[in-house]
């Protein structure tokens, strides 16, 4: 088993329909008036009297938007929602700043419109709402709001997935978060978390224990071919313990060919499947019994085609060495790797003799090497350690039962759909 220090690749301003007075030449008590929702009052030649022609609708009735005029030391992770009187739909939001529009969506549920990227700090922000109520009518609000000042204590965060990168089908979206955020605050930090697939794949959240991390999946394995996009929205969102969030994280990325490497203790063999054919089957040796493999479905997280093996602070004497290592592969945050081991190759697919990695021959090890992708998953089964949370990205090692229940929001049955 190898050891390496982790690196963290990581709208209510009421609608003015308030009454104007208009001052007009002539008698001022023949002044005429335009009165709240109605036309302008005619003039009798006649009699030089002043008459109100009724509406003939009545006024639409505000629209209540909220963050609500003059609002002060907004996060710039506000959204912009809105409440028609007597129910109805938010069609339209117009954000502007220092006379430039923001870019937003609204929610697919319309409880609000999301900026595309985080607001600015310290500005001064207009928010337009328009929409159609039941009545029919077109209603109209309009907010004027500012923004705190840039916070001095915040999160530190991190998203396991690159600009352009292809990974495997068992790629988990991975958040990261230092210090792990506060339970009661995860269902709104997990709002904010935005991932769409395309074609589109249902899938859900799931919170390790102690809020450090987040995983993102499907129920099964990503489509081969998929692209991935994920929004980190956590830019100036507020915690509990007096943090905010920090930066917005973004990435795009692809998913590869179906690629599973699945290894039995039972026969010390690895079997390799490409699209679901299996390819290859390798002699492999696991964990001796002081330090046994762990069994789960775990995913490989990175790769280095030559590294070295340092466990000279293990308390076990037997336990430390420095080895040059070939063509490995990290498995667990632990130090279990796929990696050639040429002293084992006598005892691959017989013997367990390894401090808990899956030891493979060096001809294998490079066929291995020279095929997989970051996410590639890889199943062990029939060791005596079953897999840590957390111990690697282990969203694959668990039913998804299982991995819905740590979701801080509800999940629809067979997973949610994008936020918009």
């Amino acid at each position: 088993m190898g050891r390496f220090a982790r690196s963290g690749a990581m709208v209510s301003v009421l609608v003015l329909t308030a009454s104007l007075a208009l001052t007009g030449c002539g008698d001022d008590q023949k002044k005429p008036a335009f009165v709240s929702g109605s036309q302008p009052a005619s003039v009798s030649a006649a009699e030089g009297t002043a008459s109100a022609e009724p509406s003939s609708q009545p006024a639409a009735a505000a629209l209540q938007v909220s963050p609500a005029d003059g609002a002060a030391g907004r996060p710039v992770s506000t959204e912009i929602s809105a409440k028609i009187p007597g129910g109805g739909k938010v069609s339209k939001v117009v954000l502007t700043a220092n006379g430039a529009t923001v870019e937003g969506r609204l929610r697919r549920d319309g409880s609000s419109w999301v900026p595309s990227t985080a607001l600015k700090y310290a500005t001064r922000y207009t928010a337009t709402v328009s929409g159609t109520g039941t009545d029919g009518q077109t209603h109209e609000g309009t907010s004027t709001f500012t923004t705190m000042a840039k916070p001095k204590s915040m999160i530190g965060s991190g998203l396991y997935m690159f600009d352009g990168k292809t990974y495997g089908v068992g790629m988990p979206v991975v958040a990261e978060f230092s210090p792990g955020i506060p339970k009661k605050d995860r269902a709104a930090v997990q709002k904010r978390m935005f991932v769409r697939t395309d074609p589109p794949q249902p899938g859900a959240w799931h919170w390790l224990y102690n809020g450090t991390q987040a995983y993102y999946r499907a129920p099964e394995y990503w489509k081969p071919g998929t692209t991935i996009s994920v929004r980190l929205a956590l830019a100036g969102i507020p915690l509990s313990n007096g943090r905010y969030g920090n930066v917005d994280r973004t990435a795009t990325a692809k998913i590869g060919r179906a690629f599973e490497m699945k290894v039995d203790n039972a026969s010390k063999k690895m079997s390799v499947y490409e699209n679901g054919a299996l390819i290859r089957t390798v002699p492999v040796s696991l964990g001796k019994k002081s330090t046994p493999s762990s069994s789960g479905t775990m995913v490989v997280m990175e790769k280095k085609e030559s590294t070295v093996f340092d466990t000279r602070d293990e308390a076990d004497p037997d336990n430390q060495y420095v080895t040059k290592i070939d063509f490995a592969q990290r498995i667990t945050w632990g130090g279990e790797y796929i990696h050639a081991a040429p002293w084992s190759e006598g005892v691959q697919g017989r013997v367990n003799v390894s401090h808990g990695c899956v030891n493979v021959s060096m001809a294998n090890g490079k066929w291995l090497f020279d095929r997989t992708l970051v996410g590639d998953p890889i199943t062990v089964r029939g060791t005596p350690r079953k897999l840590v949370p957390g111990n690697g990205w282990t969203a694959w090692s668990m039913s998804w039962s299982e991995f819905v229940a740590g979701s801080a929001l509800p999940v629809p049955k067979g997973g949610a759909g994008p936020a918009f």
